[in-house]
This record gives structure tokens, sequence and C-alpha cells, in this order.
């Protein structure tokens, strides 16, 4: 019998490697390219959090995709993250970091929100969307839906995002989980408001370094675990920074939270398997070499390799990565 290979869908699947969520995979295999968009609310420092969806966005221009990303200084502004000018000043810190992972197009919120076709497709996307679905999507700012009480224009924040998707023609979104709901809101209204569905793609979330605590029980969202328990700079020992020293690094990978033989929310493990395995090449733990997160999980999860152990490994091989980056 002969089997045909067919070599593009190979290809495509090969991005879905370090990939949570695609929806839909069969929408994902069937691009032949096009845009692929993600949109950031500009921090600094970045942690290393945002590398996985920037070594996942440079994977998507190799492929032959048109990767632009949006630097919301909008959005920021909304979410109390800083002024417009403070924003922008943050975006081009960013900007210069995000270079040496690849070279992408970019578009800031202030410019496009001068378009008045913009703001038209706000109002489109708010007309086919209710508040209760709007109140959903809060977390996508990393906040939960009780927070916008004194602040309507947090409202606007989740439309604003799915408007900046059919802006900018996207046929993929890619961003964390935490971003699951604006993402899934845009595939929701695109079809009423004559737009291309865009397929999305969501990273792995990098759990905050002081891990999840008992999270306040069990019937949240997964999505919504991911915004509230990821790294933060707004919680600096939550999170490994890109200007951290390499004393700074080791410090917070030591004192990180990293049960033995669970891999699950444990950040030291996500950073191996998420970050440093991928796109830092195989990792080496006690004399063992790591080139799948896979085997280093069921490595971990028999307790062949001890927290210790990993994390001496991380702290090393995250180190020598991040110093490629300033």
């Amino acid at each position: 019998m002969v089997v045909l290979i067919n070599r593009h869908e190979v290809y495509y699947m090969d991005l879905l490697r370090n990939v949570e969520e695609v929806v839909t995979k069969e929408e994902f295999l069937n691009l032949r390219g096009g845009v692929a968009y993600l949109g950031f609310e500009p921090l600094w420092p970045i942690h290393v959090g945002w590398l996985v969806w920037a070594y996942k966005l440079a994977e998507l221009k190799e492929a032959g995709f048109d990767v632009v990303v949006l630097v919301a200084t909008w959005h920021g502004w909304i979410n109390d993250k800083g002024t417009l000018e403070e924003l922008r000043s943050h975006g081009e810190k960013v900007k210069a970091v995000l270079d040496k992972v690849g070279r992408f197009k970019y578009v800031y919120g202030d410019e496009i929100a001068r378009d008045p076709r913009y703001w038209e497709l706000v109002v489109r996307v708010a007309k086919e969307t209710s508040l209760a679905r709007v109140r959903r999507a809060i977390p996508v700012m990393g906040r939960r839906a009780e927070e916008v009480e004194l602040d309507f224009s947090k409202l606007l924040y989740p439309v604003m995002q799915v408007a900046d998707i059919f802006y900018l023609g996207v046929d993929v979104a890619v961003g964390g989980m935490d971003q699951r709901r604006a993402h899934m809101l845009a595939r929701d209204v695109a079809e009423k408001l004559g737009f291309k569905k865009p397929v999305a793609l969501h990273t792995p979330i990098i759990t905050s370094l002081s891990g999840t605590g008992r999270m306040e029980g069990t019937h949240r969202e997964l999505d919504e675990v991911y915004a509230m328990y990821k790294m933060s700079k707004s919680k600096p020992q939550s999170a490994i920074f890109i200007t951290d020293s390499e004393e700074e690094i080791k410090k917070k990978i030591w004192a990180a939270y990293c049960p033995p033989r669970e891999t699950r929310f444990n950040p030291v493990f996500e950073i191996a398997a998420y970050l440093l395995i991928p796109y830092a090449g195989p990792l080496e733990v006690s004399g063992r070499r790591y080139e799948s997160a896979d085997a280093l999980e069921r490595d971990y999860g028999e307790g062949v390799v001890t927290p210790q152990a990993l994390k001496e490994a991380v702290a090393a091989a995250l180190v020598g990565l991040l110093s490629k980056l300033r």
C-alpha cells in the first residue's frame, strides 16, 4: 500500500508543537500562510513568559505567515498600566528584545485608534455582544469580572480586542491561554459581521514562581486560573524578568515553588518544558540530556529528576538564554 504524505500538513503540524490549544486544528492545517497576530500591553521589564509566544511567532514567520504584533497602548491605558506616552516608551524597549527573536511588523494601538473605521468596528462588535459575554471575557486583562465595576472603560477592552483582529485582517490569533475568551468571542462574532473566523492558537502559560496556592477552589475555568496565577510584573517575586541579573535569576529559581514529582502548575518545570527545551536546545539535568519535554516530565514524575537538580539546570540554562536577548 502506498501512503501519500501531505508535506504541507506535516509542516504545519510541527508548528503546533509547544501549543496548548488550537481552535481549530483543521482550519489551521487548511491555511496557506496569512496574517498571524498577537497583541500585548507594553510593560517593562518583560518576564520570561513573554518569550514563549515570541518564539512561536518567529516559527510562524519562518513558515511564511505575515506576523503583525499590536503594541496595545490604548489597552494598557484602559488597564491602568500607565499613560500613553509611558506605554509607547515601554513598547520600544519590548520591540528591541523581540527583534532578537524575530523580525515582525508592529502596529501601535494609539495609531489605529485615530482611524474612525476602527471605532465603527468596535461599535459593530459591541452590538453583537451581550454585556454578560463581555464581563465573562474580563479575565483576558488579568482581572476578575467584579473589578470592572468602578471603571466602565474596562468593559471596552474585550470588544476592542475583537475589533483589533478584524481591523488587521487576522487569520491566526496568537496568545497565551489567558487570552482564550477574547479569541472565542472573535470567532463567534466574525460570521455575524461578515469577517473570516480567525484560528485561535494558544501557547502555554508559565505559572507564578510562587505557585497557585489552594486556587480558591476548583470551580474556576482553566483560562481564568491561568490569568490569575501567571507571572506578573505587579508581583516581582512571581516572575523572572529579562533585566534580572544572573544572581537574581538563580535566587528566584532556587526559591520557586517546585513540588517533587508534580509538573502541573510547577513553574520551574514549565520554564524547562515551554521555553528552554523547545527554543534553547536540549537541557542537561544531572548528566541526562533532555531533548523533549515529555521525557523530562516522565523522569520528574518518577522521581528520577529531583527538584534540586531541575532548579540547578533551569537556572543555568535560563541565564544563558537571557544573556543573548539583552
